[in-house]
């Protein structure tokens, strides 16, 4: 059993959409800020471990002027300039301790060539270390040592790693909450987006299982789409969904007619036929002259029903043909209509029909020659048929570098004005019974058409001001 799709089950996708995107987007913004977290400490060390080495830097100066060994000149310059919690040292490049503001005990002080701020400061001039335990005192500082080689002295500041510091050294705060709050608006944004798009991709699933179903969709839950690039993408697929629909109904009903019409058109000769041979069977004394009109008129009809057959087949042809011809040859358009107006001759004698054939010794053309040929020969049979007696078919071309335009006139009685529009449907007919009296099938014009728009031209018929009718159409050279 096939599921439905009117309500999808599970997550949408655009749910999963803005599942997807948020949480990337929260990863980015979660590593900005982790790498400027990272940075930002970095930058405040610094700028303490700066703050340190210039105190190391005036404290040695001090030094230089009332005397390095001068302990109660050091401990009254760190006990006026001490800075909270502050804890000052003077080390021998051994990592003996010679001054200490914290312990007095120096001899039990641990050796401290080997803290990473003093080694540091040894091989390199200056060196800090961040939240180390003082093994001393068990607190927590931040160590600033600088080496001073011409006097063999390293003088070490460092400031509790407390609170105070911690607030230092943490993120600024306005950065944070900036984050956060570009953080909801975007997410605001991205949801109303995926929402939209959502909707547009819940509408074509329905769109989907309605035509799937062939169910109806004029409902009102298909006509208005989001107003954006996939709003217009879906309104266009249903729109040309639809234009499909009713392409594929107007050639069913066309099909159908056109079906329905060629039984009739077949029934009508057939039927006469077989009333006239039945007659004939039924009837074997009848009058030899009466017989043999019979016989004639059977035989116009065989000759009817056989010219029906050969346009129906000419018509399938140019739908199977398409919009090109499929194996254009080169001919003379020229020599084409000098044969038609020979064969033509006789019928145009008994009608005194003129032609004045307008056209140049020699036209050249690619295309189809026998759909060429059935334009011009149904034009003259259709002009032979209802123009009248003593009247004149005129035919006359501008040629162009892309196309033939041809003007197929006569001076006639012309087409009532309400069935110009129509002349080109199959079967259609003007005067029915004059039609098939004449022997005509109601195919040549649509026959007429369709090879003209075969050869990439076009077609309109019009009544002239003078009398008769002209169709002018046209052939591509391409």
């Amino acid at each position: 059993m096939q599921p439905s799709i009117d309500k999808p089950t599970g997550t949408t996708i655009g749910q999963r959409m803005f599942v997807l995107v948020l949480t990337v987007f929260v990863l980015v913004v979660a590593l900005l800020l982790s790498m400027n977290h990272v940075g930002e400490n970095r930058h405040k060390a610094e700028l303490i471990n700066l703050r340190l080495q210039d105190y190391n830097d005036r404290m040695y100066e001090v030094l230089e002027l009332t005397g390095k060994n001068n302990e109660a000149a050091i401990a009254k310059y760190v006990n006026t300039h001490r800075i909270n919690g502050m804890r000052v040292t003077l080390i021998r490049p051994s990592g003996r301790i010679v001054f200490d503001n914290e312990v007095k005990d120096y001899a039990h002080i641990p050796n401290h060539k080997n803290r990473r701020e003093v080694a540091t400061a040894l091989r390199q001039g200056s060196g800090f270390d961040i939240n180390r335990n003082s093994q001393t005192l068990g607190h927590k500082y931040f160590y600033s040592a600088t080496y001073y080689p011409s006097d063999s002295l390293v003088i070490r500041s460092a400031l509790p790693y407390d609170n105070n510091m911690l607030d230092g050294l943490d993120d600024n705060m306005l950065y944070l909450w900036l984050s956060l709050c570009a953080l909801i608006v975007i997410t605001l944004v991205l949801y109303r987006f995926i929402h939209r798009l959502s909707r547009n991709v819940t509408k074509l699933r329905l769109f989907a299982s309605r035509a799937d179903r062939n169910e109806s969709l004029d409902s009102e839950d298909l006509v208005q789409f989001s107003n954006d690039e996939l709003g217009e993408i879906s309104e266009y697929i249903i729109k040309l969904y639809k234009r499909l629909q009713r392409s594929k109904e107007e050639q069913a009903n066309m099909r159908k007619e056109l079906t329905q019409n060629i039984a009739h058109e077949l029934k009508t000769p057939a039927a006469t036929i077989q009333g006239y041979l039945e007659t004939i069977i039924a009837n074997p004394d009848m009058d030899a002259k009466i017989k043999q009109q019979f016989i004639e008129r059977s035989y116009a009809q065989s000759q009817r029903l056989g010219s029906l057959l050969v346009d129906i087949s000419t018509l399938n042809k140019m739908d199977n043909i398409g919009s090109r011809p499929q194996q254009p040859v080169d001919f003379d358009i020229a020599t084409i209509v000098r044969d038609i107006v020979d064969e033509t001759a006789l019928e145009r004698q008994e009608k005194n029909l003129l032609f004045h054939n307008q056209l140049p010794q020699q036209l050249p053309f690619r295309g189809d020659q026998s759909l060429v040929y059935s334009i011009f020969r149904n034009l003259t049979d259709n002009a032979i048929a209802y123009a009248g007696e003593g009247k004149c078919i005129t035919l006359h071309v501008e040629v162009t570098p892309d196309e033939y335009a041809f003007t197929f006139k006569d001076d006639g009685v012309g087409i009532p004005p309400q069935h110009l529009s129509r002349i080109f449907e199959r079967f259609y007919r003007v005067d029915k019974g004059r039609s098939r009296k004449l022997g005509g099938t109601g195919l040549g014009l649509a026959i007429v058409k369709n090879a003209v728009m075969i050869h990439g031209g076009t077609i309109t018929v019009e009544n002239l001001e003078e009398g008769g009718v002209a169709f002018k159409f046209t052939l591509s050279r391409g």
